[in-house]
């Protein structure tokens, strides 16, 4: 393994580390009549307020993998609430199952948004959160959430999609965007085709919106989940290097957004 991969994977292991520093607990929140059930981690002995991470989890539900992010971001210093978008807690049985859910919230753009605002309005209720220092990151599925909270004009100092759905039906809602907006993207992602990826940027570039996108070679969908496996041919598959990579860019993004505030 080359040394800088090497490195990078060093940065995502060692927060492991201090694992035992880190406290979490069950969120019950609710929109509308929806019971939502999330997932929120922080920093055991720190000093609050401290800023505040939504994570948007993929289209199985708010499994151990949205759970564990939210646990990485705790051993960073930030408090970290996995959301519930599906509710009850509920989780996709399997592919097809997921098909049907994640499909049913993207296509009824205003319910997704209603249930990530609820999540985020849940985060911001913690009494060891900064309000005014909110951030949202999403995986898949919670990728397309967190652009669709941006759309929404959701005051959150910024988003990131990893590897998530870059489509809109009313790109025109991009001038609503409060946010900054880093996309997370693997390059060879066949769910998210250069069409899209092109249609994404002029929608970002016709709202003013402060944007980035950051494609990963030899990376398609799910790149940053290790039980995708390894196979490219299957369009989502596990890409160890745009892992490391991406979350390092996420942590940046963070440095910039909360640094001066």
């Amino acid at each position: 393994m080359p040394r800088w991969l090497s490195l990078l994977l060093m940065s995502l292991l060692l927060p492991a580390l201090a694992r035992a520093a880190v406290e979490t607990k069950t969120v019950e929140y609710r929109q509308g009549d929806a019971r939502l059930v999330g997932y929120l981690a922080y920093p055991k002995d720190a000093k609050g307020p401290l800023p505040g991470v939504l994570v948007v989890h993929e289209w199985m539900g708010l499994n151990d993998y949205a759970k564990r992010r939210a646990e990485q971001l705790a051993e960073l210093g930030y408090v970290a609430l996995a959301a519930d978008i599906y509710g009850d807690g509920k989780l996709a049985a399997n592919r097809d199952e997921a098909g049907k859910l994640a499909g049913a919230y993207k296509k009824d753009r205003p319910l997704l948004r209603a249930r990530a605002a609820a999540g985020l309005a849940a985060l911001k209720a913690q009494a060891n959160v900064a309000a005014d220092k909110i951030a949202a990151i999403g995986y898949c599925f919670g990728g397309t959430t967190v652009l669709e909270l941006a759309r929404s004009g959701a005051d959150v100092a910024g988003v990131v999609s990893f590897h998530g759905g870059l489509d809109s039906p009313a790109p025109q809602d991009a001038k609503n965007v409060r946010a900054k907006v880093l996309a997370l993207h693997g390059a060879d992602d066949p769910y998210v085709p250069a069409d899209q990826v092109a249609a994404f940027e002029q929608e970002m570039r016709a709202g003013g919106v402060d944007w980035q996108l950051i494609a990963y070679g030899k990376a398609v969908h799910g790149f940053t989940n290790a039980a995708n496996g390894s196979d490219n041919s299957k369009g989502a598959a596990y890409n160890a290097a745009a892992d490391a990579r991406s979350w390092l860019a996420m942590q940046q993004f963070f440095d910039e957004l909360f640094a001066k505030k």
